[in-house]
């Protein structure tokens, strides 16, 4: 029994099926002898809309004016296209006493006409509602008896796949779908499956009269025992149920062991032909040590290398999966060091050069061009050469003696092409570059008579940059070797003369200006210009040292050492009555020892000219003039040829001072005024044949020096040199190289 203590009274039931079918209505107490009736206050109080704001009369009419200016019309609906209602709402009166819906639609005639669609909520609230009353009691009727509707094992199975269908299935797909239900006496419409599946399943029968109804429930009510019933036909159907589907699930089982079947059937090929193919990969491998067990003799290189071609053609993916190409190790490594153990690489280099590439090809991956000696995880083809040829190369090594440069260049030069990247670099600077450098610490350039270069500049093309260690101390020998050195001994310059491509063109300059220059200037110092009786051998000793020099420091040289005594020479000459023929040819012969190089450079054509004009003084002064005949117009005639040669050389647009014709010497000649007057000038002159922008910078100065941009470098100009700005100093260099940085 269950007893409801949830009303007014206390009830009791006998079963919770019967609590479930209670009525949800809230019970009121009758009413009797009390009659409502509409107040017709209320119902006399409903306004049309005739006097709609009327009640703005008492007021400023703001609201009337605002409508009014955004479009309003009196007369018509609100909104852009006059879509609003014209009268306000209607209010309607509801029939009864009874709550919101209970006697039906309650929409006004107004709403019916703005709004004539239906609400598909309100016909939602409508069905939920309908379907809610077929739980609740009718009124003044008497308990009803439960219906039942029985189904056979085929119905229920039928009707469990198809409520499992219908819950796997999208909710919102189910609710679109529009079902016709014509099973029973009528035809019934339903808006989606849920609804249909909700219907009463109970056998329609004919309604039993009052009387009938109370006699059958007054003469057999076992509430009791019908909910046993109850309980057994639903446990029954749960184990149809869950017997249909068990009996599904062995039969999709079934299936899916089915496919495994045929999936384990095609992997069993699979595997029966993949060992097949290992059988025959193992039978290949066999042959390896096939000679050895029979009694006959081992395979040589070439069979063992048909055989690896036929792994990797046939067995592609096995011999890449299984690793065959480690078995190169234990197979090939022993034949190839048989092969190569009495090879000498400096008598035959190429001995063994085929087979060895042979196996490049064989054993090589693309994927390790570079690599290590870590034997690890090395490439078949690198672990044999790191462990068959390396050791006989470091072997030959070292016992080689890097004079003897011809054989050890031709084998590294033939074996290159088949060695890996990093075994031909470690071959280079850990085995050739030490016996190099610790020959280089023995070698001694005074007592050694085979020139250094002649086994050091054979490597150049293999070792390149790796050499550069090696030049720091050679230059350091031989510049202790020049330390008594004398410019009359050609062997220094036919020892230094290889390096000068050798060596960068700063390290170059450098040694030649500490070690070189002073020597050629002390040889120029202690020249002897005599015109009568001239020796030429120490300027012939320091000219042969031009090619070996820049040009700016040949012109230091001849510029400090040589003109101002050979200037002196000439006036101490002039001054003595000379003979202007032998002077004359005097003149040429020395200038005939420059070269043109020389000859070009603004120094010494300042130093030239500059000898041009004190002969062309000395004969304008008179003196000697009388006794030579001629002499003055054969001094014209060699100044204006030297210098129509030099306008040649560097052509000039041709100046003449006006101003200073008048007052010039008779029978001096005519200097072009472009010809530059300092060494500034002559900048300035090679900025603007070179299109070079050559100015002054503005307030800018170095250490009290005008500083000047030439292009875009900043220089000064200090005693005829140029200084450079560096990244921390001022570096002075030649002309020149300025014009060559600034282009």
């Amino acid at each position: 029994q269950v007893i409801d203590m949830t009303g007014r009274e206390q009830k009791v039931y006998h079963s919770y099926s019967h609590m479930s079918q209670k009525h949800s209505v809230p019970e009121e107490a009758p009413l009797s002898g009390v009659s409502f009736k509409t107040s017709q206050r209320f119902a006399g109080g409903i306004r049309t809309g005739q006097d709609l704001g009327s009640w703005e009369k008492h007021t400023r009419g703001i609201g009337q004016k605002l409508l009014q200016k955004m479009g309003y019309v009196p007369g018509k609906g609100l909104g852009k296209n006059a879509q609003g209602i014209l009268n306000p709402i209607e209010a309607k009166l509801r029939k009864g006493k009874g709550a919101v819906g209970a006697y039906g639609n309650e929409r006004t005639q107004q709403s019916l006409q703005d709004f004539p669609v239906v609400d598909s909520e309100e016909e939602e609230e409508k069905e939920f509602q309908r379907e809610l009353g077929q739980w609740r009691k009718e009124a003044g009727t008497a308990k009803k008896k439960p219906k039942y509707s029985y189904k056979t094992v085929e119905e229920l199975k039928a009707h469990g796949k198809l409520t499992n269908r219908s819950m796997s299935r999208p909710a919102g797909e189910l609710a679109q779908v529009k079902v016709i239900d014509m099973t029973g006496r009528e035809q019934k419409v339903y808006h989606s499956y849920s609804h249909m599946s909700q219907k009463h399943s109970v056998p329609e029968e004919a309604p039993l009269s009052v009387s009938t109804r109370e006699q059958k429930t007054s003469g057999f009510s076992l509430p009791e025992l019908e909910h046993n019933l109850e309980l057994l036909i639903e446990l029954t159907e749960q184990d149809i149920l869950q017997s249909a589907r068990r009996l599904q699930h062995e039969k999709d089982t079934v299936v899916t062991l089915t496919h495994e079947s045929d999936a384990l059937q095609v992997r069993l090929a699979e595997e029966e032909q993949a060992l097949g193919r290992l059988e025959q990969v193992m039978n290949l491998v066999d042959r390896f040590e096939a000679g050895d067990k029979e009694g006959n003799p081992a395979l040589c290189l070439q069979e063992c290398a048909k055989i690896f071609q036929q792994l990797q053609t046939e067995f592609y993916q096995e011999y890449k999966t299984l690793g065959l190409g480690d078995l190169a190790v234990s197979v090939v490594h022993p034949l190839l060091k048989e092969r190569l153990r009495s090879w000498d690489p400096l008598k035959d280099c190429s001995d063994g050069l085929e087979e060895v590439g042979q196996w490049r090809a064989i054993l090589e991956s693309s994927q390790s061009l570079h690599g290590g000696p870590d034997t690890s995880n090395m490439d078949p083809y690198h672990r044999l050469i790191w462990e068959v040829l390396v050791p006989v190369m470091r072997s030959c090594v070292s016992q080689w003696q890097p004079r003897n440069v011809g054989p050890m260049v031709d084998c590294v030069e033939c074996w290159a092409p088949v060695l890996p990247l990093w075994i031909l670099d470690h071959v280079l600077e850990q085995l050739i570059f030490p016996r190099l450098q610790r020959e280089v610490d023995n070698w001694n350039p005074l007592t050694d008579t085979v020139p250094i270069h002649s086994w050091v500049h054979p490597w150049l093309p293999l070792m390149q940059t790796r050499l550069e260690p090696l030049y720091a101390p050679i230059r350091s020998k031989l510049a202790h070797a020049l330390q008594r050195w004398h410019p009359s001994d050609s062997s220094a310059r036919l020892i230094l003369q290889p390096w000068k491509d050798v060596f960068t063109p700063g390290a170059w300059e450098a040694f030649m200006v500490k070690n070189i220059v002073p020597k050629l200037a002390l040889c120029l110092g202690e020249l002897v210009v005599n015109p009568h009786q001239q020796v030429l051998e120490p300027f012939n000793w320091v000219m042969d040292w031009e090619g070996m020099l820049s040009v700016s420091t040949m012109v230091g040289l001849l510029d400090k050492n040589f003109f101002p005594k050979w200037l002196q020479v000439l006036c101490s000459w002039l001054s003595n009555s000379p003979n202007y023929e032998e002077i004359t040819k005097w003149y040429l012969g020395w200038k005939s020892l420059l070269s043109e190089n020389l000859l070009s450079h603004p120094l010494v054509k300042e130093k030239l000219n500059e000898a041009l004009d004190i002969m062309n003084r000395a004969v304008a002064s008179g003196l000697g003039g009388y006794m030579q005949p001629g002499a003055r117009e054969n001094i014209a005639y060699l100044i204006q040829t030297e210098r129509r040669k030099d306008f040649q050389c560097e052509p000039q647009p041709e100046r003449r001072d006006m101003e200073n014709s008048g007052t010039r010497p008779p029978g001096t000649a005519a200097v072009p005024a472009s010809v530059p007057t300092n060494f500034k000038d002559l900048v300035q002159a090679k900025a603007e044949e070179n299109g070079i922008v050559f100015m002054p910078l503005v307030a800018k100065r170095h250490m009290g020096k005008q500083l000047f941009t030439f292009g875009r470098i900043v220089i000064y100009i200090e005693r005829g040199v140029v200084f450079v700005q560096g990244e921390k100093t001022w570096v002075p260099t030649s002309l020149q190289s300025l014009i060559d940085m600034a282009k």
